[in-house]
């Protein structure tokens, strides 16, 4: 074996050394560039790095991802969640699970408008735990709930995630945007379904909301204010998503009118405030330079692994995955929703899918497809032990009565229900490339 390549697998082999020894994974990646990179050519191979760089940061259709998390991060100070629990959790009567619903319906709710998984666990933990625990709920399955539920904006639209996939793979924000859609609502309504049968098998599980307290809130009332309260967060995605699949803006434009029409709906519910301004814009500088340094890291990665040989290398070896290209494309979300147990999505985008793009292209693999199933496995990474962020969001915020072992217990479900989303969408690819062929893209 050549030494470029040997050099290759050591580069592979350092980072998960680094990452288990508990260096962040920025500085993993570009530890394990610069060192073996520098191994393999000296210094000459850098010589490309500041290109690769401008690149990225002066990519036009990234600009979108600081506009975005600002309107998430807008929206989620603006304290709509509360109030969307309690409507959704009254209009459910009499129904077993309806709490459940109401979780995943605000969870995808949430995550449609801000994408920001933490922001919406946090959120989902701190207003519904205590009450449905108090209320009779399973521990495990609340916790399972609030955490799978708050990881539905990496999927549905508009998601940093498919952003990213867009500028790996190649294709139009918009065209993923109408791809991730339907199995986006897909996966909310599995999730949906259930809570549902829960209610049916165990309802002891899940109680519904006592008669008095749904009678304590006219019929009337309850409808005026369900419009108030979930009018101006739907009317906002619509006008984005909308914009983008109509091909009247495009993601970046779309992106800097949803932060305006965050602000004008955090004015309506009469939270934007001066502070609510400076700590919106501080979180956002906060999470985009962490996503950007993460980026241009793994730009120094990519540069030494290419470099050496490593692409071809991967070609070499997946060659010999029996299946042919279904086998390839398996083997591939395997390894994503492995590597999910370990490391975050935004560096798993960096590493596997450009190794394995040059398989999927030469195989003539539909590449809108692949990057529905590919968002759909990476958001099961938020949710797998030992170090789903979401795992640990919810263990920050969830009463002292809820242990760790309670959480782990309660996702494992959901992250079948996922797989299983995955396998319908491998199964059927109309689900991820009927609407974008709709439009016409």
């Amino acid at each position: 074996m050549p030494i470029n390549e040997i050099l290759a697998i050591a580069c592979i082999a350092s980072f998960f050394v680094l990452l288990i020894a508990g260096v962040p994974v920025a500085l993993t990646l570009a530890i394990s560039g610069f060192f073996f990179g520098w191994l393999g050519f000296g210094t000459t191979l850098f010589n490309l790095l500041p290109a690769r760089i401008y690149g990225v940061t002066a990519n036009y259709t990234l600009i979108a991802i600081p506009l975005f998390v600002f309107m998430g991060v807008m929206l989620e100070k603006s304290r709509l969640a509360d109030e969307l629990m309690e409507v959704i959790g009254h209009l459910s009567g009499s129904l077993r699970g309806g709490m459940g619903l109401g979780i995943v319906l605000v969870g995808m709710l949430m995550g449609a408008t801000t994408g920001i998984v933490g922001a919406t666990i946090v959120t989902l933990g701190l207003l519904t735990l205590p009450t449905l625990l108090r209320r009779g709920y399973d521990k495990s399955l609340s916790c399972g709930a609030i955490c799978a539920s708050g990881t539905l904006g990496q999927l549905i639209p508009p998601s940093t995630v498919l952003i990213l996939l867009a500028d790996i793979l190649g294709e139009s924000v918009g065209t993923l945007f109408a791809a991730a859609l339907m199995p986006g609502l897909l996966l909310t309504a599995v999730f949906c379904i259930y809570m549902i049968v829960i209610g049916i098998i165990w309802p002891e599980k899940v109680p519904a909301i006592p008669l008095e307290e749904r009678q304590a809130m006219p019929r009337r009332e309850l409808w005026l204010k369900a419009l108030k309260v979930g009018l101006p967060p739907i009317g906002l995605v619509l006008a984005v998503l909308g914009s983008i699949i109509g091909g009247v803006a495009a993601p970046t434009e779309a992106a800097s009118m949803g932060a305006l029409g965050s602000i004008l709906v955090a004015a309506l519910a009469r939270r934007f405030t001066w502070k609510v301004l400076v700590d919106t814009v501080q979180s956002t500088a906060r999470i985009t330079a962490m996503m950007f340094f993460v980026l241009i890291c793994s730009q120094v990665f990519a540069l030494s692994f290419r470099g050496l040989g490593g692409e071809r290398l991967v070609h070499d070896a997946f060659s010999m995955v029996p299946g042919g290209t279904n086998g390839i494309i398996i083997f591939m979300l395997l390894i994503i929703f492995v590597l999910g147990f370990f490391i975050e999505w935004i560096e798993i985008s960096y590493i596997v899918v450009p190794m394995f793009l040059p398989l999927l292209n030469a195989a003539g693999v539909d590449l809108i497809w692949a990057a529905a199933l590919i968002a759909t496995v990476l958001q099961t990474s938020f949710l797998t032990p030992p170090f789903g962020w979401a795992l640990f969001y919810l263990r920050g915020v969830a009463p002292p009565e809820v242990t760790t072992g309670d959480i782990y217990r309660g996702v494992l479900p959901f992250i079948a229900l996922q797989i299983g989303a995955v396998a319908l969408v491998f199964t059927f690819p109309a689900v991820a490339t009927w609407l974008p062929r709709a439009i016409g893209w």
